[in-house]
């Protein structure tokens, strides 16, 4: 093993994986460049550690870098040491892993560092939607390393010393890092959306460890799946409890009370994660409209509302669902779209790639309404008329074009402006238009909602559901890609 396998580098990986796992492959590569005095300077593996180990007994390959020679940074042989590591992976169809902590590019090798971050890009390209691609930022992820670590299907941030940025914080005009530090995880997980997951150095690479157990190794053999020790038929009594926070309603509803949310702090108002049911990965998306801290105190309230930031979160997880071919449960409460200037620059972009996301997904799609079901954004939430499979309601569940006494009030404005008593019209009207169109009965009577079920039958009639799609098979046009 490499001098450097004995350093930080070599130390997350032995973490990560399983004991005594880790087959070094490279150890003795080292830069090959003579310019700028290189010849006298010691590379151990060339700043990288790279090999194959198992998690939980699946095979995953690893590359971690080594802060220690050069900082890490990207040099020739550095790179193709990388790129040799993606070439097994897709070979094998297993998941690639980098411990990032990198300075940058390596300047003394110019155009042969950039040539190889380039094939990086490249590698990492061609086996997006094959393999899954993890990445973990221990230190600096700087300039072309950040482009990298985007590409990666998850990303991992530690919480206090790793830095991840395109342009330094105190090279933004007008900022600084004491003002606002772009770099942090804190910014990156909560404003940029770009990391899924941040911890201190330990729980990242347990994390890591947890994601990788429940993935497909790659998109045509799936290893996810496990023995279910739970009860397919067990009720979840005072699951309607949970309509506002269901981050807890997916945990309760999960086998033995799983549940790794993903991108947990950026938009908040759509949940994304996994789950399982009957021992099989589900990947999740619903509408929260309230959380809550470790304690259990209300930590925050939303509206029922898609936002730009919520539906494009949402819309980039279903595509890494679809593409692994791991089946999507939603659950809806939604009544619009986020109304204000900021949202409305963005808004019908956002809205119309979550709508493609799930139209163009042909993995086992469930959804379950258990509030509101409102106009245009219940669309969007994978309703049946985009080509969700199976479509459930609460029994409490309201769906239409808008709340009832709101629709009363346009369409009965004359007669409740000259009425002796406008709000029992109001309430009468409006009790007979929930009837007709905005009750889940109504819609499953037009065939739009398959079945009412109520709260506490969700988790056995969700796992029939997904039983039944398992062999599913569904076609779509011939084309190059989809342009949306």
């Amino acid at each position: 093993m490499s001098n450097s396998a004995q350093t930080s580098a070599g130390s997350r990986i032995h973490a990560l994986l399983d004991e005594n796992s880790f087959v070094e492959v490279g150890a003795y590569v080292t830069a090959r460049t003579t310019d700028f005095n290189m010849t006298g300077k010691e590379t151990p593996a060339d700043g990288v550690v790279t090999g194959y180990g198992t998690i939980d007994g699946n095979l995953v390959y690893v590359y971690s870098q080594d802060a220690s020679v050069m900082g890490g940074s990207m040099g020739e042989m550095h790179a193709k040491k990388i790129s040799n590591i993606y070439g097994l992976a897709m070979k094998m169809g297993a998941p690639v892993i980098g411990l990032v902590d990198c300075a940058g590019l390596r300047l003394q090798e110019a155009t042969d560092a950039l040539h190889g971050f380039g094939q990086l890009y490249l590698n990492q390209t061609m086996a997006s939607g094959v393999i899954p691609q993890i990445c973990g930022i221990f230190g600096t992820c700087g300039g072309g390393m950040a482009v990298s670590s985007a590409i990666a299907d998850f990303t991992f941030m530690e919480e206090k010393k790793a830095k991840l940025f395109v342009n330094a914080p105190n090279a933004i005009d007008g900022n600084y890092a004491a003002k606002c530090d772009t770099s942090s995880a804190a910014f990156q997980s909560e404003e940029a959306g770009l990391v899924d997951f941040v911890g201190d150095e330990a729980g990242v690479l347990a994390q890591i460890r947890s994601l990788v157990s429940i993935l497909p190794a790659n998109n045509e053999e799936d290893m996810s799946y496990g023995e279910c020790t739970d009860d397919l038929n067990r009720a979840c009594q005072g699951l309607d409890g949970y309509v506002g926070d269901t981050a807890s309603a997916l945990t309760v509803i999960s086998d033995d009370q799983f549940f790794m949310e993903v991108k947990a702090n950026y938009a908040p108002s759509m949940v994304t994660g996994f789950i399982r049911l009957n021992g099989n990965t589900v990947g999740c998306v619903a509408n929260r409209t309230v959380s809550y801290d470790e304690n259990g105190e209300k930590k925050a309230e939303y509206e029922p509302v898609l936002t730009s930031r919520g539906c494009q979160k949402a819309a980039e997880f279903i595509s890494f669902c679809d593409a692994f071919n791991i089946p999507v449960l939603t659950l809806v409460n939604v009544k619009g779209y986020k109304a204000d200037k900021c949202s409305e620059r963005n808004i019908a972009r956002a809205s119309a790639k979550l709508t493609y996301a799930y139209a163009n997904a042909t993995v086992p799609k469930v959804t379950v309404i258990i509030g509101q079901a409102y106009g245009t954004a219940y669309l969007t939430m994978a309703s049946k008329a985009i080509g969700t499979d199976i479509v459930y309601a609460w029994t409490t569940a309201s769906i239409g074009m808008m709340d009832s006494k709101a629709a009363v009030k346009i369409m009965y404005a004359d007669e409740i402006a000259g009425a002796n008593d406008a709000v029992s019209m109001i309430n009468e009207k409006a009790t007979e238009y929930e009837n007709l169109q905005s009750s889940a009965v109504a819609a499953a009577k037009r065939g739009y909602v398959d079945d009412i079920i109520k709260a506490e039958e969700t988790r056995q009639r969700v796992i029939a559901a997904f039983e039944m799609l398992f062999t599913k098979r569904e076609d779509r046009p011939a084309k190059k890609h989809g342009t949306v």
